[in-house]
């Protein structure tokens, strides 16, 4: 159910027609304890709306099994497989736009619906797809179909109770109860390519979800749409009570931008946020943990243009508090560009309140980062305790794709056991700011580190990721305490 996402831009086709009316009730949930005994009503309302999903593509095989087949004349041999995906969709208007999981018919050459009260399989065409979200748009030629009433995902708490309904194994329209049992999750990075899904905020429920789940309906106890079903945690690959939803919100975000627009437009303010511990939120006097840390601010942005500055912590936007930087991304890649935002955020432990207006997020520029070994000759010295630097030279910026106008101490090594291993300091991260303070060469990091007295050193680091240097904040616990 983990599944593997390619990075890719949107495939989108425009569309001529008015945009559909689609129902939305925003009222909060009824969650009166002594509500009936029985799921049967909501099942009734919500799953003539799921449909079964199967996709299909057509792949070149060669095979190289006898030393006759290995000769080159052979070689070019090929036989056509065809290999099939099972999955679900939801119906979200009576013409026939469909929502399901992007990695359900991703490449796929053929798609076909199939609505369950009926028996009637429908040809289906991609509308429009992005893999950031895993959210795909279908449409199949219909009229009058039972579409869902699609819920509001912040209205959510954990303890609400679910129903996931799709077509696990291929075995047919299945249900499976369950409660919220998290929010605002993100999926750890596998080999499976999680970490490639870019806005994670996922729904978490102990409701069975299977193969073939994936794009199917999360509803609530009213038979409303809260989420898309799109993976599991599981050692064994089938439900250990650990799955995953789309919350609706986000996916109505790329839903309507599809069908209205053609095309996805994205909020952008232009930071690198990341998020707080305990030691950052005591030096960036935050009470808790919550809120994201801006690291970096982009030059020329919005975020740069309204005065926000790194070492900001922005705590809420528009009265709705942040609870990290993965909410905050998702929070604002569901506005408009042009919209106007309220953020309080916390600067140097006084609040304060700043009025920006979004811009457009831009297309992504990914350019491998080229994680290689230090050199060999480099100078050993104790920073941190355990943490070796090193100056920068040319050959090692070309190694790590370090910008020239980049400086700072190079981390050669860092111990096992050592505090600054334990807040997240890496090999190959640059630090370029310590106490606040710039770190021009190595000896500026040891330098600066001997000399505080504080229990938390404030580090500032550039660190190599597949889309280029991305800034965070470090608060290592110091071995150097004042006695």
């Amino acid at each position: 159910m983990l599944a593997v996402l390619a990075v890719s831009h949107f495939t989108l086709w425009a569309r001529d027609n008015q945009p559909p009316a689609i129902n939305v009730s925003s009222a909060p949930l009824n969650r009166d304890p002594k509500l009936g005994n029985s799921y049967a009503s909501i099942v009734k309302k919500a799953a003539p709306s799921v449909v079964n999903i199967y996709s299909s593509r057509y792949v070149k095989q060669r095979y190289f099994r006898t030393p006759m087949m290995s000769d080159p004349y052979f070689r070019q041999m090929e036989r056509t497989r065809r290999e099939n995906w099972l999955g679900s969709g939801i119906i979200v208007t009576p013409d026939g736009y469909i929502l399901t999981a992007n990695h359900v018919v991703e490449g796929a050459d053929e798609i076909k619906v199939g609505i369950s009260d009926d028996k009637t399989e429908y040809s289906a065409k991609i509308i429009g797809n992005d893999s950031a979200t895993d959210i795909a748009v279908l449409k199949i030629s219909a009229k009058n179909l039972p579409a869902i009433t699609l819920g509001d995902s912040s209205q959510l708490e954990v303890g609400d109770v679910v129903l996931a309904i799709g077509n696990p194994f291929g075995l047919g329209q299945t249900v499976t109860r369950g409660i919220i049992s998290a929010l605002g999750r993100s999926l750890p990075d596998t080999d499976e390519g999680n970490s490639i899904r870019h806005y994670q905020d996922f729904i978490q429920t102990d409701a069975s979800i299977n193969k073939g789940n994936s794009g199917g309906a999360l509803v609530d106890a009213e038979g409303r749409l809260i989420g898309i079903n799109d993976a599991i945690v599981s050692p064994s690959g089938t439900s250990a009570g650990v799955g995953f939803a789309v919350p609706i919100n986000l996916a109505r975000s790329v839903l309507e931008g599809i069908i209205n627009g053609g095309r996805v437009a994205r909020g952008y303010l232009g930071i690198h946020p990341q998020d707080l511990d305990a030691g950052l939120a005591r030096v960036f006097g935050v009470a808790n943990s919550g809120g994201a840390l801006i690291a970096e601010v982009g030059e020329g942005s919005p975020a740069e243009k309204a005065g926000l500055k790194s070492g900001d912590v922005i705590v809420a936007l528009n009265g709705k508090k942040i609870s990290g930087a993965e909410n905050f991304n998702v929070t604002v890649a569901q506005l408009p560009p042009g919209s106007p935002v309220n953020l309080e955020i916390i600067r140097g432990g006084l609040g304060k309140k700043i009025a920006a207006t979004l811009g457009e997020l831009p297309d992504e520029n990914v350019v491998p980062a080229k994680m290689n070994h230090p050199p060999a000759d480099t100078g050993k010295a104790d920073m941190l305790g355990g943490v070796s630097v090193h100056n920068l030279d040319g050959r090692t910026r070309r190694l790590l794709g370090i910008p020239s106008d980049l400086i700072g101490a190079l981390v050669i090594e860092v111990g096992q056991d050592s505090n600054a291993a334990e807040a997240g300091l890496r090999v190959n991260d640059l630090i370029v700011e310590i106490n606040r303070e710039p770190v021009k060469t190595a000896e500026d990091a040891i330098r600066f580190c001997e000399a505080s007295r504080a229990e938390q050193i404030l580090v500032k680091v550039m660190r190599p990721t597949n889309e280029g240097p991305a800034t965070r904040f470090l608060s290592v616990n110091n071995k150097q305490r004042a006695k």
